[in-house]
């Protein structure tokens, strides 16, 4: 649904503004206060498509796949929704997976109850945890409560039901009626203790009331320790809700980066009228944040999800030759690093939403597979890219250089840490620091294994990791 990028866009907008209302800078007063797993800091998260994702586009075709992901390096798998999809005003042939049509069944098209079961099973044989996509913030137009409980359902000012925006196969739900929230929450501890997940991926969360999130969280925790990412970047839901959010507003100056130096495909063939930006713009959104949201709050970095794959154009098509080097900030910079379907083979194909679609990745390892796999290897094996660990920025002479230290203590004594240097622009660029003394003689290029050596210049869109 191509609303629902336009409504990130505008979330992540009012966000970057340079003040932010009173009420969201008071967020940052408080800190980030929810059970959050102690995995999450060096976690991965890997979005898997069952529709298009493997060839028998089901649970089983994917538990299939769940070695070589583990091999990968990811720790955790976000299903995107499972459940049955309304037949009712559905759009395309096999509709969307956010029109749920059944909270408390597995959709036909992707296996069984059972079928579940063994995923999770297997996955936690693995070592992963298995998040579900949940859609809390409406159901799909012939969901069993439209006729059972029509009460539980939000009316627009002629009586009726209706979904947001253009989203025509759903019915908003009215969290003012308690009903409606114990109904959820019912649905919500369910997968937990039917299925032994781990968390969910809560769509679209801030448009669910920040309370309800608050009254349902220590319900969702008193059965197992879980995981919560909200689709959203609203400072309220990492208050006490939610562990994680989207890095929407990050996503957006990655983009307008890649817009400003002309690389940007999409942006160019839709007209798009996205900010001038340059690499110091990241440092600046990031001080900004700590203004607005609550302290120690992590966000999901990313290039590519399902959205952004399918109405955004893929990675390739947003970043061209830029991609190496905004993937390597989704997994370097402060936060937790995703992955989406075929991300780790250099799958350029933008998914069909609504239909099968008939070309799928074909997971041979290549130098993308390597790519990723040394990057998760350094979040796993290096503290200083754990998810709270901060990042000071050193400021080069070129606004188009970004340059950032991570660095933590270990118990023993040591320390862990890692530099990156970037040239985000399609000019070979000198490498002058503003401040004297960056002091790389402790570090190995993570990439070439070769003692760090700082280059007078950086070739177009060149990325350096330095890593001890």
């Amino acid at each position: 649904m191509e609303i629902r990028r336009l409504i990130a866009l505008m979330i992540a907008g009012a966000l970057l503004l340079p003040l932010c209302a009173k009420k969201q800078q008071d967020f940052c007063l408080v800190k980030a206060d929810s059970p959050s797993p102690e995995w999450l800091e060096s976690a991965v998260i890997y979005e898997a498509n069952l529709r298009q994702g493997t060839t028998s586009r089901d649970l089983k075709g994917l538990q299939r796949e769940l070695p070589r992901l583990k091999d990968l390096g990811v720790d955790v798998i976000w299903l995107m929704p499972i459940h049955p999809i309304s037949q009712e005003q559905r759009k395309g042939t096999f509709g969307s997976y956010y029109a749920v049509q059944d909270y408390k069944a597995v959709n036909p098209e992707f296996g069984t109850m059972e079928d579940l079961k063994e995923f999770v099973r297997t996955a936690h044989a693995h070592g992963m945890k298995v998040i579900l996509d949940e859609v809390c913030n409406h159901t799909g137009a012939d969901h069993k409560w439209v006729t059972e409980h029509p009460e539980y359902y939000a009316l627009n000012e002629k009586g009726e039901k209706y979904g947001p925006y253009d989203w025509t196969d759903v019915y908003k739900l009215d969290y003012s009626n308690p009903a409606t929230r114990a109904a959820m929450t019912d649905a919500l501890k369910f997968w937990i203790e039917e299925a032994d997940i781990d968390g969910y991926r809560c769509d679209v969360a801030g448009e669910v009331p920040t309370d309800y999130w608050e009254e349902a969280r220590p319900q969702l925790q008193a059965i197992k320790p879980i995981l919560m990412l909200a689709e959203s970047s609203t400072p309220s839901l990492l208050v006490k809700a939610f562990d994680v959010d989207y890095a929407w507003p990050m996503k957006d100056v990655f983009n307008a980066i890649a817009a400003t130096k002309g690389i940007n495909k999409w942006a160019a063939e839709h007209k798009e009228n996205r900010p001038k930006m340059s690499a110091s713009d990241i440092p600046a959104l990031i001080e900004r944040q700590k203004k607005e949201f609550p302290a120690d709050s992590r966000h999901m970095n990313m290039v590519t999800n399902h959205d952004l794959n399918s109405w955004e154009g893929t990675e390739f098509d947003r970043f061209g030759p830029a991609t190496g080097a905004f993937a390597t900030l989704s997994y370097t910079l402060p936060g937790v690093p995703m992955m989406y379907t075929g991300q780790e083979v250099g799958f350029n194909h933008p998914f069909e939403f609504f239909e099968q679609d008939s070309i799928q990745p074909v997971y041979e390892a290549n130098e993308f597979t390597a790519f990723y796999e040394r990057l998760n290897s350094l979040k796993h094996n290096n503290r200083a890219l754990d998810a709270s660990v901060p990042a000071d920025f050193y400021s080069a002479t070129n606004p188009d250089i970004l340059c950032f230290v991570r660095e933590v203590a270990n118990p023993d004594g040591t320390d862990n840490k890692v530099m990156v240097i970037a040239n985000l622009s399609n000019e070979k660029t000198p490498l002058i620091f503003k401040a004297k003394g960056i002091d790389v003689n402790d570090l190995t290029n993570i990439f070439s294994g070769e003692k760090a050596v700082l280059p007078a210049e950086l070739e177009p869109w060149q990325y350096i990791v330095l890593a001890k």
